[in-house]
């Protein structure tokens, strides 16, 4: 079941790349970034690890994340390394800009299709009952914000809630929650917005 997720999450990665990279040659349609960053890559402090995030469109994009997570379900908790990957659609863009606000970094609120990996070599604590080699994976949907500061300062918060597959497992429902706290260490664009 691992080995399937693992391979998912790797296609729909490639996707992702391959759609990054044909927006490049297509400036000027549908696909032409306009507040977004190309690419964005987050040292995370408060959970160590590590955020990338790359335009696929339009106010879209793709991001992963490893470090340090914790899985909440009917079943109990698990808390060690994971991976989250998100598609995030960003909303206001716009209207930040009429405020005059920093979108720069990818600040701005995002509802987002969101999948994460509990990986069970490297879990820290559980009290979900079953073999010592489970993995849990979660697919929902979650609303987040994100603020990246002139000197690179980055946060990220997220609520969510969605299905949590046991492998190994009983499987149940519960919500996602997640806060990164890091330095943006990719170059941003201008804080001066950028219009249609």
């Amino acid at each position: 079941m691992t080995k399937k997720i693992l391979f998912c999450t790797y296609c729909i990665l490639s996707i992702f790349s391959a759609w990054s990279q044909q927006k490049e040659t297509n400036s000027g349609n549908t696909f032409a970034l306009v507040n977004l960053e190309r690419h964005q890559f987050k040292f995370n402090f408060l959970s160590p690890g590590f955020t990338y995030e790359f335009a696929i469109a339009k106010n879209v994009t793709a991001s992963t994340s490893l470090g340090l997570g914790a899985a909440t379900y009917q079943e109990g908790y698990a808390l060690g390394l994971a991976m989250n990957n998100r598609a995030r659609y960003y909303y206001n863009f716009n209207r930040r800009i009429d405020k005059g606000k920093n979108v720069s970094g990818n600040s701005g609120n995002y509802i987002s299709g969101a999948q994460a990996i509990f990986f069970s070599q490297l879990r820290l604590a559980t009290n979900i009952e079953g073999p010592k080699d489970f993995n849990v994976g979660f697919y929902g949907l979650v609303h987040g914000i994100q603020r990246t500061y002139p000197k690179g300062f980055n946060f990220t918060a997220e609520l969510g809630a969605g299905y949590y597959q046991g492998d190994g497992v009983d499987s149940g429902y519960g919500p996602l929650i997640n806060f990164t706290f890091g330095w943006v260490a990719t170059k941003r664009r201008s804080r001066k917005p950028v219009f249609d």
